[in-house]
Parts: structure tokens; sequence; C-alpha cells
């Protein structure tokens, strides 16, 4: 590679949707209301389980938790990415896109582990009832969640200070509405055989440890269902972790149509397309699925709003 084709760049052009300029005005009208429904549909979510000390269990603390990464992972996204349907596309820095790219990647380990850390909580509320509150005490649930934040905020370090390493080819335009690693790393020059090692290992570790800890939990679950012998009891406890159950499928199920998929198949409209499938499904209709298939969260919904 000649020297003149390389540069130190100092800012990447994110093109966005301003390729289909007829449906600038419609995207940006069903995007912000994605985003409005989102932010209204979480907040509520926190103020409810805020307001109602009866919610103050594990579960919905770390429902809270959940929330909270909504809300970060489309407010990471949506904000610039609406500001770009008025500037058909727009530059930002490298450090500017490295910072997108590094807290997106906290909010999905992030939901990763989280989503994990709430199958074992039902596990431990449908397996061992009489222990719940014992075995998931507060001390417990903050440790829990502080590791998770912890690991989090960790693991995309590395990710993060390699790609800043890289030196990137005379094109610096991102075919995307968002910075995100891959898409960085199809613009350098230099090997990214390291940062792809990186990823592989990390994102098989996470995603694994927390896909077999789900498996796991829901296993166990269905056991203890099946052994209750009235119908009654059987749907009152599978009613208990139904949202979860719900959530984990439309999260991992988005995230499998984008990334498991063969290369033949990929193309950068193809891969903006099914990225909004987890930026958006999971975090606005989360609160959703939580309203309607949990009648005790629709109690203090209601009494939440009624008070408001």
């Amino acid at each position: 590679m000649k020297e003149d084709n390389l540069s130190a760049v100092e800012d990447f052009f994110l093109v966005g949707f301003s390729d289909v300029p007829k449906l600038q005005i419609p995207l940006f009208a069903a995007f912000s209301l994605i985003y409005l429904m989102t932010l209204v549909g979480n907040l509520l979510i926190m103020i409810t389980i805020y307001s109602n000390s009866h919610l103050h269990t594990p579960m919905y603390f770390f429902l809270i938790n959940l929330s909270f990464i909504d809300i970060s992972c489309t407010t990471i996204i949506f904000p610039p990415m609406l500001a770009r349907f008025f500037l058909n596309g727009a530059h930002i820095s490298l450090t500017e896109c490295l910072v997108q790219a590094y807290c997106f990647m906290v909010t999905m380990s992030t939901e990763f582990l989280l989503l994990a850390v709430m199958a074992y909580d039902r596990y431990v509320a449908i397996c061992n009832p009489l222990r719940y509150m014992t075995i998931m005490n507060k001390a417990v649930c903050m440790r829990l969640a502080a590791g998770i934040w912890g690991v989090s905020f960790m693991t995309p370090l590395s990710h993060t200070v390699l790609v800043s390493k890289l030196t990137f080819c005379e094109s610096h335009t991102v075919n995307h509405f968002f910075c995100e690693v891959p898409s960085l790393m199809k613009l350098s020059c230099s090997s990214t055989y390291t940062i792809e090692t990186l990823s592989y290992i990390f994102g098989a570790v996470e995603l694994m440890m927390a896909f077999l800890l789900i498996i796991i939990s829901y296993i166990n679950i269905v056991s203890s269902i099946l052994k209750i012998k009235s119908k009654g009891g059987r749907t009152k406890a599978f009613s208990t972790c139904a949202s979860h159950l719900i959530v984990v499928i439309l999260f991992f199920g988005s995230i499998c149509s984008t990334y498991v998929r063969p290369a033949s198949t990929t193309s950068m409209e193809t891969d903006k397309l099914l990225s909004l499938s987890y930026i958006v499904i999971t975090p606005m209709f989360n609160p959703v699925i939580y309203s309607l298939k949990n009648t005790e969260f629709k109690m203090a919904l209601s009494k939440t709003k009624n008070s408001v």
C-alpha cells in the first residue's frame, strides 16, 4: 500500500440513510416516534417501580437496570442519527466515533449479562421460593449489578484502544447510521487480526456464559413447573418468568439475525436494517411486554398513572 493512500484519520463521514432521499422525512418521523416511545415506556417502568414500595424486589431491581440500559442504548444511537437526516450524512471525529462505538458495546454487553442474571433470579424464585429473599438479598443484587456494569465497562476497552491505533485508507466513509467496530475495521489498511481475535474470544465467552446460564436456569424452571400438580399453580409459576423469556427470545433472536448468518448474504444495506432490529425492537417492546404479561406490575402502573 502506497504511503499517499494512507492517512492519519481525523474524522469519518457517516452515510446513515441519505442513500434513500425520498424516504428521509418518513424515516425521520418513524425513528423520532420510536425513540419517544422507548423513552416514555422505559421511564414509566422506572418511575412505577421506584414509587411503589411493594415492587422493591430483586426482579424489579434488575428490571430498572434493564430499562436504564435500553434508554442509554437508544440515546447513544438515535439523537445523532436523527440530526443527520437534515445533513444528508455527517462528519464525526475519530474520538466521537470511538466513544459512540465503545458506549454501544458497553450497553450490549450489559444487556447480555443482565438478562442472564434475571434468568437466574427467576430460577431462584420458582425453584427455591422459600429461600428466595435470603439468596437474592439486597447485598447480593447490588454486587451482581456492580459486577455486570464493571465487566461491561472493561471488556470493550481493549477493542476501542486497538481500533484507535489502526491506519485508515483514503475512504473515510462509513456506510452505516452509527459507529460500530466492524464498520470501522472495513476501512482499515492495517491488520485487524488482533481485534477480530479478541472480539471472537470475548464475544464467545461472554455470550456463551450468558446464554448457558439462561438455558440452565430455564431447564430447571420448566422442570419445577411441570412438577406442580395444579393447573393454576403451573400458570402462576410460568407467568412470573414469561415476560423475561419473551425479552430474551427477542433480544437474542435479533442479535443472531444480524451476526449469525453466511458472509455471502451480507451487505451494508442489509446490515443497517438488521442492526435496527436489536437497537429498536427490544428497547421499545420491553415496557409493553412487562406491562401486558405481569398483573402485579399492571396494577402498580395503573396506580402510578392515577397519582400523576
